[in-house]
């Protein structure tokens, strides 16, 4: 791989990429005067494409987008093997500049050294929509449409955050047509191969000095509730005794919840994140508490028995304290494996950058696991300062990205040429 390692002018790389995210945070793509916030269907978010656009049809692509949106551009007709990069390029509710966009970018960038250095690489890159869930509250909605993961049914019930317009009312006011949404599954057809970069939301990286994570597998997870029914009461007239306060089981299993995560195998993690007490007063003992669940990991076995070892100790805690609990799964989903070919071809290109890389899971959620289902994918990761995201205050390092890119561009060389 050393004798064919192509070396960029990463200097200059890194500052074509902050000019296109400087640009892109910029009011005409973000609804924020405070944060990143732009979505499905939004003129901010139209803005943002036709940015993409225009900047990939300046080194050769052709651009279309998929019947709900999806961003499609390509080097080479339809029905040519053609290897795919990308991410997405809409954001949190309070987001920040990097999250999903810096992998857009860094896939543009790609497409740029291609053309620059006359390589020639058969190449798609993919902006999926809606990857953050901030416009109808799903994520990875474009990546789930593409890989068949949800049914008309729930496309015609999905609901805008901002007005209750339904998934489909949207999209045809966009000029779209959700109603060939099956036909999104023919973006994926031509693929020999996938890369996502994406910022790591976490300070592995910067903790342990690496500048790049090549990702082996992303995190399953369960995503559930709890809902403990106890009996409300006056909280000064009412003895220590004599309660069934329901908080305290939440307080217990919230305290569990960590006990096992900690001590479960496989990078397992465990959160509680939203709560909600009732009567919610000062002077009232909780009758009520729900309190969600998400429990992830890399080991299939080790996360989900997290979540059943908890649904059994909150109906004990309960049971204790005269109380009863009920646990509902939301969703849950498998870990994806990555495929160890593309893994292995962006390890090995990491190397001969020289620069420090860790092989890691991905402990969020990405549309790459809608992506490995049908084609070889792995990911790349950079550093996020202090691990920020979803946030404002997020901050990546352009130059890292460029390295990224150009590992990347390093890495497809080898697997096209491989066949």
């Amino acid at each position: 791989m050393s004798d064919a390692w192509i070396s960029i002018d990463r200097e200059r790389s890194a500052r074509r990429m902050e000019r296109d995210i400087e640009t892109l945070a910029g009011p005409d793509y973000t609804r924020s005067r405070k944060a990143i916030r732009r979505y499905a269907y939004t003129p901010e978010y139209r803005n943002t494409l036709d940015y993409f656009i225009k900047e990939l049809e300046a080194v050769g692509f052709g651009c279309t987008e998929d019947p709900v949106g999806n961003l499609v551009a390509r080097n080479r007709p339809a029905g040519e093997r053609v290897f795919g990069i990308g991410s997405h390029c809409d954001s949190n509710r309070n987001g920040g500049k990097y999250d999903g966009t810096m992998g857009v970018v860094a896939a543009l960038e790609v497409c740029r050294l291609n053309e620059e250095l006359g390589l020639n690489l058969p190449l798609q890159v993919i902006s999926f929509l809606e990857e953050e869930g901030s416009g109808f509250g799903q994520m990875v909605l474009g990546s789930r449409i593409v890989a068949g993961r949800v049914s008309e049914e729930e496309l015609k019930s999905f609901r805008a955050i901002d007005d209750g317009r339904t998934f489909f009312e949207h999209a045809k006011e966009a000029g779209y047509e959700p109603e060939r949404w099956r036909e999104c599954a023919r973006i994926l057809d031509d693929l020999v191969g996938w890369i996502e970069l994406h910022i790591e939301q976490a300070r592995v990286l910067e903790d342990t000095g690496n500048r790049l994570g090549i990702v082996d597998a992303i995190a399953g997870y369960v995503h559930a509730d709890i809902t403990v029914r106890g009996r409300s009461d006056h909280a000064g007239a009412t003895p220590m005794y004599l309660r069934s306060d329901a908080g305290l089981v939440m307080a217990e299993c919230m305290l569990e919840l960590e006990r096992l995560a900690r001590e479960a195998p496989g990078g397992t993690v465990g959160t509680v994140g939203e709560v909600e007490l009732e009567p919610n007063l000062i002077n009232a003992v909780p009758g009520r508490a729900r309190f969600s669940l998400d429990i992830r990991g890399v080991d299939e076995e080790a996360f989900r028995g997290v979540a059943r070892r908890l649904r059994d100790f909150a109906a004990e805690s309960a049971r204790r304290r005269g109380a009863t609990s009920d646990y509902s799964e939301r969703q849950s989903l498998s870990v994806t494996p990555l495929d160890e070919r593309v893994v292995g071809a962006l390890e090995e290109a990491a190397r001969a950058s020289g620069e420090p890389y860790l092989r890691m899971p991905s402990g969020a959620a990405h549309d790459t696991m809608c992506v490995a289902e049908r084609v070889p994918a792995a990911m790349v990761f950079v550093p996020c300062e202090e691990g920020v995201s979803h946030s404002p205050e997020e901050k990546a390092d352009p130059a890292d990205a460029a390295l990224g890119a150009e590992v990347m561009l390093n890495a497809i060389r080898r697997l096209v040429a491989a066949g």
